[in-house]
């Protein structure tokens, strides 16, 4: 498609939305009610920010139009001039700000999320690093006004972690945190190693958004639950009061287990977010073939030779190698200062789906 074919297409796009946008707007002042006017409405508001956008392009447009005819005037000559040096930069950054707009919405950008992450290779080591890294997301979500609560946290006894898990919710948690999926590779030297040499560990991170009772539909005649006494260090609740649970989704063959409450009632609570997150996740996988099929390709093997990003101690520095971005501000990453990483890769991912749109 060449350029000009391509403006008119946008352009024919463009008034099809405006179009739409006023049709809704007509839609929404009749008599409809209930879910037909639930459904126009969203359909409206999703609509309103690419339709102020249009208007502006089409504002910008005309005064260009304007100022060219005023670069005829000799008086005018410098005012024309000025004013079509700030539209011409003006013009495509409305165009780029709308063909933003228009990609295809997630609906899961702007819910929820549930957090999972589990040492790998490395022994201690990697679990020690798995509880900082949980502890950064932690600041990170503190950071964005996001409620943090934790849903398990196996501690290993020597300052790292077995797994954890953690609901996080707020605005637009998992369109933040869904490129944190994967294996996460650290090099440093452990406070145990006498020889001071470097060891190489990872650390998986499991991202997914959480699901409505809405989005998933689970028929309680496909669940098996068992209960079963909890195990752990310490407590004189531990192996007293059969209080784990154990959630057995048979369709799928999901299973989930929660024992970090002293309730049963509260373990099958939050074994049930899980599994409805999970499932919600291969429901969204089976509609978006570039995402993972399940939660395990999401994760990898957790083999040292997998990474998504690499923490390096010894040298400061933290390296995604997805976008080849290097950072040589580790501490500040650990602490939760996380933007830098986060934004960059929305804007890898922008310009993807940007050039695969313009591709067609």
């Amino acid at each position: 498609m060449s350029s000009e074919e391509f403006s008119v297409s946008f352009n024919d796009r463009l008034d099809k939305i405006v179009a739409r946008s006023e049709e809704l707007q007509h839609i929404l002042s009749t008599e409809i009610s209930g879910d037909e006017f639930m459904d126009a409405s969203r359909e409206y508001a999703d609509l309103n920010t690419i339709v102020e956008l249009v208007h502006a392009l089409r504002n910008a447009e005309e005064e260009t139009k304007a100022a060219e005819e005023m670069l005829q005037d000799p008086e005018m000559k410098d005012l024309a001039e000025a004013e079509l040096e700030a539209l011409n930069e003006k013009i495509p950054q409305l165009r780029h700000d709308i063909r933003l707009s228009m990609l295809p919405k997630d609906k899961a950008d702007e819910g929820n999320a549930i957090l999972e992450i589990r040492p790998a290779a490395g022994g201690d080591e990697a679990g020690i690093f798995a509880a900082e890294l949980f502890g950064a997301y932690q600041r990170y979500s503190d950071m964005n006004g996001w409620r943090f609560e934790v849903m398990e946290y196996d501690d290993t006894g020597v300052g790292g972690i077995k797994g954890a898990m953690a609901s996080i919710s707020g605005n637009n948690v998992f369109a933040r945190l869904k490129y944190e999926s994967g294996v996460h590779r650290v090099q440093r030297v452990p406070a145990t190693e006498s020889q001071g040499r470097i060891h190489t560990s990872t650390v998986t991170v499991a991202v997914l958004p959480e699901a409505e009772e809405v989005d998933v539909d689970i028929d309680e005649k496909d669940l098996r639950i068992d209960v079963y006494r909890a195990s752990g260090a310490g407590g004189q609740h531990v192996n007293k009061t059969e209080s784990a649970v154990r959630i057995t989704h048979m369709p799928s063959g999901v299973v989930v287990a929660m024992q970090e409450e002293k309730s049963q009632h509260k373990n099958k609570a939050k074994a049930m977010k899980i599994l409805r997150a999970r499932l919600y996740e291969q429901q969204r996988a089976s509609l978006h073939a570039d995402r993972a099929a399940d939660r395990r390709s999401q994760v990898g093997t957790g083999d040292r030779s997998e990474r998504i990003r690499t923490y390096n101690f010894p040298q400061g520095r933290v390296t995604d190698h997805r976008i080849n971005l290097t950072l040589h501000k580790i501490d500040r990453i650990m602490l939760g200062e996380l933007d830098e990483v986060v934004d960059s890769l929305a804007q890898e991912e922008q310009s993807r789906l940007l050039a695969a749109e313009e591709a067609m």
